[in-house]
């Protein structure tokens, strides 16, 4: 298993196609953005490789401290093969020095409880890879989401000052706060943004 950097066309077709059929539209930035920010190098985009085919992509928002892992996705006939296991400790390990995030919906969301399973097994499979849980929910794009990190303790501003630092005002008001973990059993207050 390997990961190549994607910059031609041929090699960003498999990947802009398995990102259009693996995330939702709601959760999808426009391919557009997504390549302005690697001109800009804020932003990296990686085929996951088993030898000489495709299997996989990785994309990354890149801080100075921070690296997000953005978006993740394995072919649906390569699903429950291992890949995930296999890629992932690449995936942590291609920017050395700065510490590891990425997003998950929230798996105790208002959703089906099919939906909540596959949620939950989504997190348990990120923990069992050594990601440890951020104590707050925030709204991505109207989607509530979880943080997790490398084992780094990481509070909200930090999170949204790393996406800000990136995108700018484009992103930085679709980036809401919700509320403590803790507080999940107590009724929810409501939204509130949280901005530095």
């Amino acid at each position: 298993m390997k990961l190549e950097k994607a910059i031609t066309p041929e090699q960003l077709k498999p990947v802009y196609e398995l990102y259009i059929d693996a995330f939702p539209e709601i959760e999808r930035k426009p391919i557009s953005l997504i390549e302005e920010k690697v001109a800009e190098g804020s932003s990296e985009v990686f085929s996951i490789m088993d030898g000489d085919e495709f299997v996989g992509f990785a994309i990354y928002v890149i801080g100075r401290d921070l690296v997000l892992l953005d978006f993740f996705a394995i072919l649906p006939e390569k699903r429950c093969g291992g890949y995930g296991s296999k890629v992932f400790p690449l995936l942590m390990s291609q920017y050395p020095g700065k510490h590891f995030l990425l997003e998950i919906e929230d798996p105790d969301g208002d959703v089906e409880e099919q939906e909540k399973e596959l949620r939950r097994r989504r997190k348990a499979f990120y923990l069992r890879q050594g990601m440890v849980s951020m104590p707050f929910l925030i709204d991505l794009f109207g989607v509530e989401m979880e943080v997790l990190t490398d084992g780094c303790q990481l509070d909200f501003s930090e999170y949204h000052g790393l996406i800000r630092g990136v995108y700018g005002p484009i992103i930085d008001e679709k980036i809401l706060f919700v509320r403590y973990l803790d507080d999940r059993k107590k009724t929810d207050k409501g939204r509130r943004e949280v901005g530095n």
